[in-house]
Order: C-alpha cells, then structure tokens, then sequence
C-alpha cells in the first residue's frame, strides 16, 4: 500500500508487460538462435540491419542499460526507453517505428534540468556556455555571462528547516524565469549558486537586469517573513571585453560576485565609491593625519611651557618614515584597500604573478608581494578592485620596502 505523499505505482501498459515477457523468454533461449530473433526484431522496430552477434551484443547493452537507469531514478525504467536510450546513442537508429516517446523525452529531460527548480543544470550550461560564446566570436556579438548567489540560503535552512530553504530556492527560479528574456537562459549550477547567459548584452545592460531580478525577488521572498536578508548577488563578465574564453570569464564573474557578497558590506557606502573617495570622507575615516599635519611644532609658548621630556620622544617617532621621498610628494588622496579582497594580477618579464592592492589613488597604486623579488621598472597590471570592472594598467616603479612580515610593499605610479 502506498503511504501517504507518495505517488501510486502506476501499473504497466500491455506493451510493457510483453517487452518483459519476451526479455524473460530471451534470457532462456540460446546464443544463435536468439541472436537470429534479435536480428529481425531490430529490423522490424527501427530498420537497422545487424549480424546476430552484434544483435546479441547490443541487447546485453540494453538490460545493462535498464539496470544503470533503474539505479538512477530508483524505480523500474521500462524496457522500452531503454531500447531507444541505446539505439539513439548509435549510428543505428535511422527510421525508428515506435510511436511513444514519453519515457524517453523524460529522460532527455532529467538529464538537462534541476530537479528541484526545473532550471537547466550544471551540465547543460557547460555546453551551452561553449555554444554561445562561439556565436558570439563568430559573429562579434556581446555575451554577458552572469553568477548569483542566494544570500543566506543556508541560515534560512538552519533556522527555518530545509523545505523552507528549498521554497526560497525555487521562488528564486520562477522569479529568473519571469523576468528574463526569451532570449535568455538560467540554470542552476550547484546548491544555493545560479548562472545566466545573455546574448548580445553589454555589462550595463546585465547589471541593470540582476539589479531588477534581486529587487523583484527581494519583493517576491518579503512575505515569507523569514527574518533573514535573504537576497541574490551576483557578477558579471561580458564577452569580448573581459576575456574569449569561457574559465576566464567564469573566474571574473565569481570574482566580482565575491566582491559584491563581502566587500560591498563589509565597507557599504565607502566601498561603493572606490576609487572616487573624497577627501572630506578620508579624513572622517582616517582621523590620524589632521594631527600629524597640525603645525605643533609652530607654537613656541605651548613647548616652552611644557619642556616635559615625554612628549618629545613620543613625538619624534611618527615622523621616523619621513625620508621616504614619495610621501612627501604625494599629490593625490590615496585610498586605504587594507582588509579588502582587492589585488592586482601582474605581468613581469612574461611571467603572471599576484599581488594584494594595499591603497589606491588617482596617480597610483602600491603593491604588497609575498617576498622580496626583482620588480623591473615597468611592467603591465590588471587591477581587480571591489565594485570597480578589471582595470588593465601600465605600473612605473616608484620605490621598494621591504615589511617586517618579510613581504615586499611596491609603490607605482600610473603610465599614461
């Protein structure tokens, strides 16, 4: 007896139980005799001609197959989709006869789509993904490829439960669905992460079509009350400008989601304006330099009332890094990248190497590598910084330091 939520076992049709029958009967007869019926069974439901050995070959491969695809869905597969499954993964099925395809189009089906969101899944989107971005290179078309992220899945399930979070999956589906274009495709990709491809859009255009999906389903998930910013994040790489090749626009587009999921929060609304920074939020930020600035030296009845001798030796040691040229010549605000994930891959004499982007301003960048290395005076650089696209420069080396944790910071400035 069924229990309850579980779904009746449907009984098999007439000609279900007869392929069963005659499988049964087959396994009984001999090799050669069997071979000979085989042979014209073939002929007769797909007008494929075989030898009796390969007739016999490929039934064994159609019970095996029934088998591998029982296992699978973890009930009985009919005889028959098994049947077209083999012959379809050959040369051999030209004209088939049978009519009935509906075992068979459900198994196309469960091998390209999400079984819980009914978006395409992992696989399909590979193969899409190579697809479209050859179009795109065929015919110099734009490809935005895009990766979201369900912001706090994983609380929704540890406090709501796992059907709850699965609710909050599938509303992010039918929210993709709804919103993109017919043109436009979604999958889902693994646990709580989904991917879009959109032909011939640029960056601003898909940018501006995630900011709409996140709004509609920020709205859409609101009434479930969960208690939780549940939300969709996400980044964008677009086809040609970011890259040709299909790793290196997966890798920017994770990249800047990962941007947009930590950085954005962790440094709100100063994160936002990287590197346009003004100087009044620096020094709200940063009150250290005002002080240091501050002319105490210039008052001479301040020291001369107080010739105590510890502020003097408290006093001098700030100053100590002084003789390094380029901070007395500092024309532009810099901007502090310290505790972000912003780095810089860099491009020295052919060799790739990676570097953490320690502050930023409008004439240049300084650098921190892991240790002291050989950097030429020149060298080429593609900037990864929160919020901001990738940003290919030419570095200059201004100076080397060398840090007390055995890293090397480099300071450059900006080749026009």
């Amino acid at each position: 007896m069924a229990q309850p939520g579980e779904a009746p076992e449907l009984k098999p049709s007439t000609e279900e139980s007869f392929l069963d029958l005659l499988s049964e009967t087959l396994e009984a007869m001999d090799e050669s005799p069997r071979g000979q019926f085989l042979r014209q069974y073939f002929h007769t439901i797909a007008q494929v001609d075989l030898t009796e050995s390969q007739a016999n070959e490929y039934w064994q491969r159609i019970i095996q197959r029934r088998r591998e695809l029982s296992d699978s869905f973890g009930r009985k597969v009919s005889l028959k989709t098994a049947i077209v499954d083999v012959l379809a993964s050959t040369n051999f099925l030209r004209v088939p006869i049978m009519m009935e395809y509906e075992d068979f189009k459900k198994l196309q089906i469960n091998a390209a789509t999400d079984g819980l969101t009914g978006l395409y899944n992992r696989r399909l989107f590979d193969e899409s993904c190579e697809k479209e971005l050859n179009r795109a290179k065929r015919y110099g078309q734009q490809l935005a490829i895009v990766i979201l992220d369900l912001h706090k899945l994983k609380e929704v399930n540890d406090r709501h439960g796992h059907l709850r979070g699965d609710e909050v999956l599938t509303l992010a589906a039918s929210t993709l669905r709804r919103t993109l274009r017919v043109s436009d495709s979604a999958f889902r990709i693994g646990g709580d992460e989904f991917a879009l491809l959109l032909p011939q859009t640029d960056t601003e255009q898909a940018v501006t079509l995630c900011r709409r999906v996140r709004a509609q389903y920020e709205a859409e998930v609101h009434p479930f009350d969960l208690g939780i910013d549940v939300t969709l994040d996400f980044g964008v790489a677009v086809h040609p400008q970011d890259g040709d090749q299909k790793s290196v626009l997966l890798r920017i587009a994770d990249e800047r989601l990962y941007e947009l999921k930590y950085s954005a929060r962790e440094q709100n609304a100063r994160a936002r304006t990287i590197p346009f920074e003004s100087h009044a939020a620096r020094e709200a930020t940063h009150p250290a330099p005002p002080p240091q600035a501050a002319p105490a030296p210039a008052i001479p009845p301040a020291p001369a009332a107080k010739p105590a001798p510890a502020p003097p030796p408290s006093q001098p040691q700030p100053p100590a890094p002084a003789p390094s040229p380029w901070k007395e010549q500092r024309k532009w605000e810099r901007v502090s990248l310290v505790g972000t994930k912003a780095r810089a891959m860099l491009s020295m004499d052919q060799v790739q190497k990676s570097a953490k982007v320690m502050d930023l301003s409008y004439g240049g960048v300084a650098l921190q590598l892991d240790a002291l290395e050989d950097v030429p005076q020149q060298f080429n650089a593609v900037l990864h910084v929160p919020i901001l696209p990738p940003v290919r420069v030419i570095l200059r080396k201004a100076y080397v330091r060398q840090m007390e944790n055995g890293r090397t910071r480099v300071g450059c400035s900006f080749v026009s």
